[in-house]
């Protein structure tokens, strides 16, 4: 009896034919856990009421983003945000039923979870990565304690990750696009996706990708660019955005005047720029022979892919996870919420290091006490950038383009021999 129960954990947690069955029982027992987390944990108000008195005054024909404003501050989202909300404002009787909004919040984040599942599953990350997925406390708070929109934005990009990583890029791009209609975050990805669409189909078809993604964005918008084109363009996506020191996460360490610099703004953004340049040149397209024989390739022969070497779903979930990484580290600033932007990729993540487990498990467990610390301190903030390197820093030395291109490196040194 014993040992027949140890074989059904064993194959639950390994076997990867049993993939759905744990998948299947992480999803139940955390949508169990967040109904839990409802009617036990006190709802916090912080932006929900500004969203809805945002919707009020888009019910009011405004449509100038400098007019739209609300308890907390002005309106500084794509249009995909005020749709959405829109959608919610009538569902929730102007935002008032605020129970009703968390449990329609309950169900996103039960799908993010099946949706990480979705993408585990065709990454090949082993079973027992799973239970890990429920363990973050910030996280379930974003969702359902908070309601914040960046849980609209996670739901697209984790369903368009799942489309690129299917092949299926005309459905992904257009996912992609609704993500980033909700929160400019999105645009982090980008560097990472080029990388794929243009090793996947060549640079036509990676310029109309992005031609659809950019005819999508006007599409949603149409109307505040119709009201003021550079109203709307400078307050959704305001990349010189200065946040308020007091709500710095990841950047306590700095002192305020450092933080608010100009300077400190370019360093990040040199930084981040720099690192992408490295992965892009170094690490994402070794299995084509060098990142020089990939652009060779793809101005050659602009209608053909531009890659050789497979890009597998498993490619897809690290190239994208990693450039998100990477834009998260030089951030100028991170929120709480923002940690949904890559909570549930820390998994996958850290299994692209070649560190021991223990190391991995450590990792994760730094970079979720770090989001828990309220308010940010210096230690805080100190373990959080340096858990983020230390995990850049093993994906470099460790599995950048994913653990299926080392099989296939091997498999093909072998055959070789």
């Amino acid at each position: 009896m014993q040992s027949s129960v140890f074989k059904y954990v064993r194959l639950l947690l390994f076997d990867q034919q049993c993939f759905w069955i744990t998948a299947s029982l992480v999803v139940l027992g955390d949508a169990i856990l967040t109904q839990l987390i409802l009617r036990f944990v006190p709802y916090t108000e912080i932006d929900w009421e500004t969203y809805m008195v945002h919707i009020d005054l888009y019910l009011k024909r405004e449509r100038n983003y400098v007019n739209i404003t609300g308890p907390t501050g002005p309106l500084v989202y794509p249009a995909g945000h005020v749709h959405i909300h829109h959608l919610l404002h009538l569902i929730t009787d102007a935002g008032r039923n605020i129970a009703r909004a968390q449990q329609i919040y309950g169900g996103l984040y039960v799908l993010s979870i099946a949706l990480v599942c979705a993408i585990y599953k065709n990454a090949k990350v082993p079973n027992w990565t799973l239970l890990l997925l429920p363990l973050s406390k910030r996280l379930h708070s974003i969702f359902v304690l908070r309601l914040f929109n960046d849980c609209w934005s996670l739901i697209f990009l984790q369903a368009a990750i799942f489309a690129f990583q299917s092949a299926w890029d005309d459905v992904g791009i257009l996912l992609f696009s609704l993500a980033l209609s909700v929160k400019m975050s999105a645009i982090l990805y980008l560097p990472g996706l080029l990388v794929i669409l243009f090793k996947r189909h060549g640079l036509f078809a990676t310029i109309r990708h992005m031609l659809v993604l950019a005819c999508t964005q006007t599409l949603l918008a149409r109307s505040f660019l119709i009201a003021n084109a550079k109203s709307y363009l400078q307050n959704a996506f305001d990349l010189s955005r200065v946040f308020l020191y007091k709500w710095t996460v990841n950047w306590r360490f700095v002192d305020e005047r450092t933080f608010l610099s100009p300077v400190w703004a370019k360093g990040l953004l040199l930084g981040h720029v720099t690192v992408l340049i490295a992965f892009g040149l170094f690490r994402w397209s070794r299995g084509d022979g060098g990142v020089a024989r990939v652009l060779q390739r793809g101005l050659r022969r602009p209608g053909r892919p531009a890659g050789l070497a497979p890009v597998d779903p498993d490619y897809v979930a690290t190239v994208l996870m990693t450039s998100n990484l990477i834009g998260i580290i030089f951030a100028r600033s991170l929120h709480y919420q923002f940690y949904s932007w890559y909570s549930q990729q820390l998994p996958l993540l850290t299994q692209r290091t070649k560190f021991p487990f223990i190391m991995q498990m450590a990792l994760i467990g730094t970079i979720e006490y770090a989001w828990n610390v309220y308010p940010s301190t210096s230690l805080s903030s100190g373990l959080l950038l340096t858990a983020n390197l230390v995990m850049l820093l093993g994906i470099w030395f460790g599995y950048p383009e994913g653990k299926m291109f080392l099989k296939r490196s091997n498999r093909s040194q072998v055959s070789q021999k």
